[in-house]
């Protein structure tokens, strides 16, 4: 590794350390909350800084592909969250007992719980047919559009808010509910508000559902599966190893 003081012919960018830490704080300690929540509500000036956060995303072609709808009726919140429950019930079926029995038993949305409810939106036609960069791939407003409520969740973390995506539904279901038009698809509610805790593991490990995979394992240099050669030998021996930031010390 480059020592940031040998560096030479080009200024040093880098945020200062508090900054950096704080970065590093938010992205390692992020979390897809679902049980968590608390009543009390956010300030709406929490929230539109948060809003601004997700709108301040890159987006291919700066096409800015996303819209934000906050959801306040009770009684569109009780229709989001019974289409939920019915694609919940169907993706059970795909798995056998007694995995299908604990996949029900986990609780995958916040829909009525969180103070804050937003959906999350994409237009592929903003911008026009000829969006710079989406013209060799269509789906770049999703990776925009990913890309903002990133940006958001945290924005959130940092504010001490937590968030859920949810993404178990029909698209033509949620479209209806929320009266979008025909080409604007929905990609994610978004359940925000205060928390407890923040839980040191994701939910889904704790559950045993899933774990976080060895980062060895999703690295390659130079084509799909090679992991050999000098530069993979000089890398490879540290990045499995756990981070150890200076407020875990």
């Amino acid at each position: 590794m480059i020592d940031p003081t040998e560096r030479k012919g080009h200024p040093d960018l880098s945020l200062p350390e508090a900054e950096k830490r704080g970065v590093y704080h938010a992205i390692y300690t992020r979390r897809d909350i679902r049980r968590e929540f608390l009543p009390d509500p956010v300030p709406e000036e929490v929230l539109i800084r948060l809003l601004k956060a997700a709108h301040h995303a890159p987006s291919v072609g700066f096409m800015q592909p996303w819209n934000f709808i906050l959801i306040e009726n009770p009684a569109v919140r009780q229709e989001l969250k019974r289409v939920v429950d019915k694609e919940r019930k169907a993706a059970a079926i795909v798995f056998e007992s007694p995995r299908s029995e604990k996949f029900l038993s986990l609780k995958v949305e916040a829909i009525l719980d969180a103070p804050v409810l937003i959906g999350v939106t994409i237009d592929p036609a903003r911008e026009g047919p000829f969006v710079l960069g989406r013209l060799s791939d269509p789906d770049t407003d999703v990776y925009s559009a990913s890309c903002a409520i990133m940006n958001l969740w945290l924005a959130a973390r940092a504010e001490g808010i937590g968030m859920g995506w949810v993404t178990i539904f029909r698209r033509e279901d949620v479209q209806g509910i929320l009266n979008l038009p025909y080409h604007v698809k929905p990609i994610g509610l978004l359940c925000l508000g205060y928390v407890r805790e923040f839980p040191q593991r994701p939910m889904l490990e704790t559950e045993e559902w899933a774990y976080r995979q060895p980062l060895s394992k999703h690295v390659f240099v130079d084509g799909w599966g090679r992991q050999e050669g000098p530069f993979w030998d000089s890398i490879s021996k540290d990045l499995d190893k756990k981070d150890v930031w200076p407020w875990e010390r």
